[in-house]
């Protein structure tokens, strides 16, 4: 047992005696490696890529609200030049990107409200529940069961409320997939 432990520890000691660096070693080591590397290669920008071409005509997009309309996406006419093309096709696309991101903002924004009220709403519709338990008197009883029951009710409208904004989400969501909108924009 005792040639067993120590024959370990030799071991031990001998793999740590030659596996020993400092770190200077090793920074000495990569900043020679970094001097023999000429270039990584080229860098691409944005700038350098092609743009993508725009669809030739917009989807049909109900609007938000009355009164917005949907307006045809521009189109190049010949005399146009790509460069002059291609600010005023940024600009409507950066309008674009505004408008899906305001959507689902707004959207989002509606459920989280509606489901805060809603764990509003069942908060007191426990407290009711508890304090209909606990009294004796059956005229606190009845008026406490009303307000029981229109709670119950608002509860319930609330949840339809929530389901009908989920599917809105997923509306808008579809509805941008469908006009090739970047997933991006909607998230």
């Amino acid at each position: 047992m005792v040639r067993l432990i120590s024959a370990a520890l030799l071991s031990i000691g001998v793999v740590q005696a030659a596996g020993a660096q400092t770190l200077g070693d090793v920074a000495r080591k990569e900043e020679e490696r970094r001097k023999a590397v000429k270039s990584s290669g080229k860098v691409y920008t944005n700038d350098e890529l092609l743009p993508v071409p725009q669809p030739s005509a917009a989807p049909a997009a109900p609007a938000a609200s009355g009164d917005q309309a949907a307006t045809p996406a521009p189109s190049q006419s010949a005399g146009t030049t790509s460069a002059g093309a291609s600010a005023s096709d940024k600009a409507v696309a950066k309008d674009d990107e505004k408008t899906w991101r305001k959507r689902m903002t707004d959207a989002r924004d509606a459920l989280e409200r509606s489901k805060t009220f809603a764990n509003a709403l069942q908060n007191q519709f426990n407290s009711l529940a508890t304090d209909f338990v606990n009294r004796d008197d059956p005229a606190q009883r009845s008026v406490i069961a009303s307000q029981r029951d229109k709670v119950t009710a608002e509860l319930e409208r609330v949840k339809k409320e929530i389901e009908s904004q989920t599917k809105a989400i997923g509306d808008i969501q579809e509805e941008a997939r469908r006009a090739g909108v970047p997933a991006g924009w909607v998230r």
